[in-house]
């Protein structure tokens, strides 16, 4: 059934509900997630979804 459905609408999609929060990387911009146990890298263009619902 979702597969038919864009990664981009999905995204979008998800960016709207509550317990949703949206990190947007602009091209060549860089994140890093550490946690306890690991760590890492991402450059953009991305969107990293954080879901705490």
């Amino acid at each position: 059934m979702l597969k038919q459905v864009s990664t981009k609408e999905l995204t979008n999609e998800l960016i709207n509900r509550l317990g949703v929060q949206a990190i947007t990387l602009e091209p060549y911009q860089e994140a890093k997630i550490t946690t306890e146990t690991s760590e890492q890298i991402f450059q953009g263009p991305a969107v990293i979804l954080i879901n705490q619902d």
